[in-house]
């Protein structure tokens, strides 16, 4: 996931950091040599029993290098967040500036990923409140402090969140949506959904971008958020981009990978979950797909509602490095035959 997607986002092979030791090499030590020989040669002598570690040792240097790094990943956060958390609007951009490179180093190994949402687990090291308390949707000029000692304190924003800062906090968000399940319910507490749907209406152009990206790791493998996609008509809100042909060409062509993404991948990942579903007075839902097919044959016709549904289904069937330009590839042609009808 993290190689497809907009600019800018937490990727690999696109300005991310590769590797915790890039990330070390600002901020912390770099690894003890003696746990790296150890563990090196207690892997190289294992067809030499006589010369191996006790299994002993190995399991302390293994289990020391799991704190090690857990202390080095709650380091990152509190500093992080403590910029994220500024009253002026510079410094939570260079305070969300390094949570995107923080999270580019986690993604590139799985014990950083497993100890990443431990933290989460955590109030004092939680990323997703601060997005939306101080820079995705301030609700007043006064917002939660971060401070381990009390939750009632508060800290006056001085200057409202930038265009800049938005885009940079809905690139984080997706990072840890996509990194962390439990985000995305967390997100949803804040409703995340409704607060980026109203973005993406309103929002500038590298504002917008980001809510697309931002949508699509919110809703994946997650029923709840792609039901409040619905409720507050986020497949209109993008249809209506798309027909728009006075907006940025970029925007609508990421618009247009955007339905087929949610056609062709996001809600089918779920389908199996949301069958029969009865809501609470006992009547039977509409699954996800039904009313996303009858939103896009209204606003977008038939033509382009089928285009939509056969490539959704063919989608299963590309190969992942081929993915991205057929993605593209299928954008651009629905982007053709709309405007063929102007």
């Amino acid at each position: 996931m993290f190689v497809e997607g907009g600019n800018g986002s937490i990727r690999r092979g696109r300005g991310a950091i590769t590797g915790i030791e890039a990330y070390q090499s600002q901020m912390y030590l770099n690894n003890p040599p003696w746990s790296e020989d150890l563990l090196h040669s207690s892997s190289s002598s294992s067809s030499a029993s006589s010369s191996a570690l006790p299994g002993g040792v190995v399991d302390l240097v293994k289990s020391l290098n799991k704190q090690r790094l857990y202390r080095e990943i709650t380091l990152a956060l509190r500093t992080t967040l403590r910029d994220a958390t500024a009253e002026f609007s510079f410094l939570r951009v260079k305070g969300l500036g390094k949570l995107l490179k923080f999270l580019g180093s986690v993604v590139e190994s799985e014990n950083m990923i497993a100890l990443f949402r431990e933290t989460q687990t955590f109030t004092k090291f939680q990323v997703v409140p601060v997005l939306f308390h101080y820079s995705i949707a301030p609700k007043s000029g006064l917002v939660p402090k971060l401070d381990d000692k009390s939750s009632e304190e508060h800290t006056k924003i001085a200057s409202p969140p930038t265009s800049n800062e938005v885009a940079l906090a809905l690139q984080v968000l997706e990072g840890c949506c996509l990194l962390d399940r439990d985000s995305r319910t967390l997100a949803q507490q804040h409703m995340a959904i409704k607060e980026i749907v109203r973005l993406l209406s309103a929002g500038s152009t590298l504002v917008q971008r980001a809510c697309l990206d931002a949508l699509i790791a919110l809703m994946l493998d997650s029923l709840e958020n792609q039901k409040e996609f619905e409720r507050h008509h986020g497949v209109r809100q993008v249809a209506e981009l798309v027909k728009n042909g006075n907006i940025d060409e970029e925007l609508r062509l990421k618009c247009a990978e955007f339905l087929l993404l949610v056609v062709g991948n996001v809600i089918p990942s779920s389908s199996k979950f949301i069958d029969n579903i009865e809501d609470e007075e006992g009547r039977e839902e509409p699954s996800r797909i039904e009313s996303v097919q009858d939103d896009i044959l209204e606003l977008l016709g038939e033509e382009i509602a089928s285009l939509l549904w056969a490539a959704g289904q063919l989608w299963s069937s590309i190969d992942s490095e081929r993915k991205q330009s057929s993605l593209q590839f299928q954008a651009q042609q629905l982007l053709d035959c709309l405007d063929s009808k102007r």
